[in-house]
């Protein structure tokens, strides 16, 4: 079985709700397993808030999960277009890993959560993909032959799975966002068999 790590920040739930379905999406695919991990959240001046182990919920994420996974899915609410600051932070410390190359040629996708329609989702999953390719990843979206891309009226983008949370952070994620989820998380899953393959 080989690892798939879906590494999510979540503060309301959503995001954390996404994180749940692409790994179903991974699970559904023969010889891969998914690995939840989080991150914890940071104060302004970068400093953890949160304890080293988190009360409930999925562990944090180690550098090691990183390196031994074999596809990365990324999610994160979106801030200002922009991922949130706890993840940043944690993709800021993963130099030692640049330096060894220990990413290169895996394939990765992303996921957001936003609170508007407007609200930055395809400005997140970009600014995410940005340091998976400096780590030399190869980079999945999600194409136009999966139906709910069309159908959508909330989340949903080519560059990954998206969710439109409302203000409240109390709508559920619609049906059509949760088959972009399970269909980038398995999309990521084939990809990564294939890869280890030589295929």
């Amino acid at each position: 079985m080989i690892p798939i790590l879906i590494l999510y920040y979540s503060q309301g739930g959503a995001t954390r709700d996404m994180a749940k379905l692409v790994a179903r999406g991974i699970a559904s695919v023969e010889g891969t397993q998914p690995r939840l991990r989080t991150v914890p959240k940071v104060s302004a001046n970068h400093e953890a808030t949160e304890p080293e182990i988190p009360q409930s919920g999925d562990p944090y994420v180690e550098l090691a999960d990183l390196e031994e996974c074999a596809g990365l899915a990324l999610g994160s609410p979106t801030r200002f277009g922009n991922m949130a600051a706890p993840m940043k932070y944690f993709l800021d410390g993963t130099s030692v890993l640049w330096l060894k190359g220990a990413l290169i040629g895996k394939p990765a996708a992303v996921f957001t959560s936003t609170s508007s329609m407007h609200g930055g989702q395809e400005s997140t999953l970009l600014s995410m993909m940005i340091p998976l390719l400096h780590h030399g990843m190869l980079v999945l979206g999600l194409p136009y032959s999966e139906p709910e891309l069309a159908a959508t009226s909330t989340g949903g983008t080519p560059y990954g799975a998206s969710h439109l949370a409302g203000v409240m952070n109390n709508k559920p994620v619609s049906a059509e966002e949760k088959a972009l989820c399970i269909a980038l998380g398995k999309r990521l899953a084939e990809t990564a068999i294939k890869l280890k393959r030589g295929e």
